[in-house]
């Protein structure tokens, strides 16, 4: 009437049971596999991308350097320039260390001469300071210079980019008047040590 037995509703028992998991498992790693085999329509189409990325790579070696050396060189040469006009740790360390100097001399001096003891003291140490802003201004202003040079003797017909440009005549910029400071800062003619007289 309204039941079923257990053969009628498809539930097995047993040793049966185990053996249609056991086909259903089979069938499906069978579509699986038949899934993740790669056709002869996926081959072709890895084949052209790889054709792609082949021209793409040709395409970027004809198109010649990208400037990324030129970028550094004319950040760097901004950079040293600005070192050169705030002051850098090493013209620290050296204004420092002639300070020390001047007043070791000034313990050990027989004499009570104030203007030598002044320019031993402090004179030498401003001089310190100025020549290793004169150093880093020197630098920034070759490095500005190379970058701006260097389109003359690189690959003809691939112009620098503006930002490359702007930055290096920056740097140049910062480096000549970190050089000019520097050499009125050593010469005395920019805040020289007062008098004693």
């Amino acid at each position: 009437m309204g039941t079923k037995t257990a053969d009628e509703t498809g539930a097995a028992t047993g040793a049966e049971a185990t053996n249609d998991e056991e086909k259903v498992n089979v069938a499906k790693t069978d579509e699986v596999t038949e899934a993740e085999a790669p056709t002869a329509e996926d081959t072709a189409t890895d084949e052209i991308d790889d054709e792609e990325g082949e021209e793409l790579t040709e395409a970027a070696q004809e198109e010649g350097p990208t400037g990324v050396g030129q970028g550094a060189g004319a950040v760097v040469s901004a950079a040293l320039g600005l070192v050169s006009l705030t002051g850098s740790w090493v013209g620290t360390v050296a204004s420092a260390r002639q300070s020390l100097v001047g007043q070791l001399h000034a313990q050990t001096a027989t004499s009570s001469d104030v203007a030598k003891l002044l320019d031993e003291g402090y004179g030498d140490a401003w001089k310190a300071t100025a020549l290793w802003g004169g150093v880093f201004a020197l630098i920034a202003l070759i490095v500005g210079v190379a970058v701006l040079a260097r389109p003359a003797f690189g690959a003809p017909g691939k112009p620098q980019a503006g930002w490359i440009k702007s930055v290096a005549w920056g740097g140049v910029a910062l480096g000549v008047v970190g050089l000019l400071l520097a050499v009125l800062k050593y010469t005395d003619v920019l805040l020289s040590l007062p008098s004693t007289s």
